[in-house]
């Protein structure tokens, strides 16, 4: 099975010594299957903007894979975007992820200069040229603070149009909900790859907690079947590694250009599907 697309990973800073030792053992694991980049986040209101770029410059130096950190406007000024435009460029970082961002708590309705993505693009392309290719962010399922799902996929489209290459997705569990939206873009006029995101399923507590936060759904029958699994955590992995790579050659046959995975800065679920989906066989075709 040849794949041929764009294939990532993400990756977040580290926030202490021994998560810091974890990150490096996952890089080791993870980085020999030659991605074609690792994306690196950004915290709420930039609340880990020095972590990430410690990590960005960490990577970039060992210099094993292309490195896109993630690029926040809320919070930001002009000033300070340029600045860390001017430190990813000095270290020969050649692709971003354009995100508007959260809201850290208590920040209110005050997004500074910038209030969406689309502005932070608008602004990346004004300061940078082409030197950057940006990615941003595609929801699916309707991003949870969108007033429709019209107005979401209008802004989506502003995001496109302002200058953006291609777009990553919110993770889903749903692939029709992925087609739907990657052929309704197409219909107002999107023509970058819309890659997935994929989320391995290795903790059922975990996984409900974030996709609560981000709007993305989880089926009742997968919510009901995980939580039957209970403490069964090996179980539990093995029947979620069956959804994921389910998910996984469904989108890619249906024409994905490509899979983004959210690793949580562990290696094996996403050793385990890249091996599963033979993706290994890409790189050693590449070589």
């Amino acid at each position: 099975m040849s794949h041929n697309g764009s294939f990532s990973f993400e990756f977040f800073p580290p926030r202490s010594e021994e998560a810091a030792a974890r990150f490096a053992q996952t890089r080791r694991a993870l980085l020999p299957l030659q991605p074609d980049y690792v994306s690196v986040t950004f915290g709420a209101g930039g609340s880990t903007r020095d972590l990430t770029l410690d990590t960005v410059t960490t990577l970039a130096r060992e210099g094993d894979v292309p490195v896109a950190p993630h690029i926040s406007c809320i919070g930001a000024t002009a000033t300070s975007l340029r600045e860390l435009l001017d430190a990813y460029r000095s270290l020969g970082i050649r692709r971003l992820v354009a995100l508007r961002g959260d809201l850290p708590s208590g920040m209110g309705d005050a997004p500074g200069e910038f209030r969406y993505a689309s502005d932070l693009v608008a602004f990346i392309r004004r300061e940078t040229g082409d030197w950057f290719h940006l990615e941003v962010a595609a929801y699916p399922e309707v991003h949870p603070q969108a007033r429709s799902a019209r107005a979401d996929l209008d802004a989506f489209v502003r995001k496109v149009r302002a200058g953006a290459d291609g777009a990553i997705t919110q993770y889903f569990f749903n692939a029709d909900a992925y087609f739907r939206f990657r052929d309704a873009a197409a219909a107002a006029g999107v023509a970058v790859p819309i890659i997935p995101g994929v989320m391995p399923i290795t903790n059922y507590t975990q996984l409900a907690r974030f996709s609560a936060t981000c709007g993305a759904e989880i089926p009742r029958w997968l919510a009901r079947r995980l939580e039957d699994f209970g403490d069964d955590l090996d179980g539990l992995r093995a029947f979620g590694l069956d959804v994921t790579l389910a998910l996984s050659r469904r989108l890619l046959d249906g024409g994905a250009p490509g899979l983004h995975f959210y690793t949580l800065n562990r290696a094996e679920p996403t050793a385990t599907l890249w091996q599963a989906l033979d993706l290994d066989r890409r790189a050693e075709g590449a070589g």
